[in-house]
């Protein structure tokens, strides 16, 4: 197992530094956005990471690096089909090595994990199992010295898996240096109206110092930030991106550009940056 240590986490001093994002308003306000690139990426059909040089188009068994400014090929990895690689989803890369969501889905019970692959070479270098936990891992970001990840439910059974229990019961979490839950909360009925019968599928922070979640399908991304008391996050804003839902990652080499995936007919898919702007 590989996991990357954050040090002392003093919960207590990221939790009031993240209370300070800007207030939800009544009605989450618009944010406009604008298309700045798109490559087209067979790959791209769960996911995209990136990093200062790079982008990593994410599927369910393969990952594959493109350069940034050409949208070449550079290095691909491919899991068989028998291995224990079955769902992976949005992924982050941080110091040099990538990290991605992992989950049996459509299995059931759910049971997740965290995979590492380096980021060069992408050689899978470390897992960490949390078994069968709060639901499937579709995402998770480091941001401000901490782990973030999301366990998603859903409404409609697929295929023999009873998902009785709804995406109401879809978690956004904070983890320890351990990986184990140290926070969790919960997604308000409106926001969980947008994903349908399906869940949260991406996550990423922002440089305005809010969470931006996906759905499955929608071209939206939505910010959400802490509650001052309880469980329930608070939907602050919306952006209308070149996307359809999946996982996204903000662009920490250049402000305000956020990457995202489409995935079209017959393969057809595309990864695409757009410009935010975040006020």
């Amino acid at each position: 197992m590989l996991k990357l240590s954050a040090g002392p986490l003093r919960a207590a001093a990221v939790a009031a530094s993240l209370l300070c994002a800007p207030a939800a308003a009544e009605e989450p306000i618009t944010v406009p956005a604008e298309r700045v690139a798109s490559f087209k990426a067979p790959e791209a059909r769960q996911a995209v990471a990136v990093d200062d040089r790079f982008f990593y188009a994410i599927d369910n068994r393969a990952i594959v690096k493109y350069d940034k400014k050409t949208g070449d090929r550079v290095a691909e990895w491919k899991g068989p089909s028998d291995g224990p690689m079955v769902h992976l989803d949005s992924g982050v890369v941080v110091d040099g090595k990538l990290y991605a969501a992992h989950s049996n889905y459509p299995g059931w019970p759910m049971v997740s994990s965290v995979e590492i692959w380096d980021a060069a070479t992408l050689r899978h270098v470390g897992s960490h199992s949390f078994g069968i936990d709060r639901g499937s891992l579709t995402w998770l970001d480091f941001y401000n010295g901490v782990w973030w990840g999301a366990f998603a439910n859903y409404n409609q059974p697929l295929a023999q898996i009873p998902f009785a229990d709804g995406n109401q019961h879809t978690q956004i979490v904070r983890f320890d240096d351990e990986w184990r839950v140290a926070e969790a909360w919960i997604l308000p009925k409106a926001l969980l109206e947008k994903f349908g019968d399906m869940s949260n599928s991406g996550g990423s922070w922002g440089p305005d110092g809010r969470l931006w979640i996906t759905g499955h399908d929608k071209a939206e991304a939505y910010a959400v930030t802490l509650p001052e008391a309880g469980s329930m996050l608070r939907w602050a804003a919306t952006i209308s991106l070149d996307i359809t839902g999946q996982g996204i990652a903000w662009d920490r080499s250049d402000r305000q550009v956020i990457w995202g995936i489409v995935r079209g007919a017959k393969g057809e898919n595309r990864v695409t940056a757009s410009r935010v702007a975040l006020p």
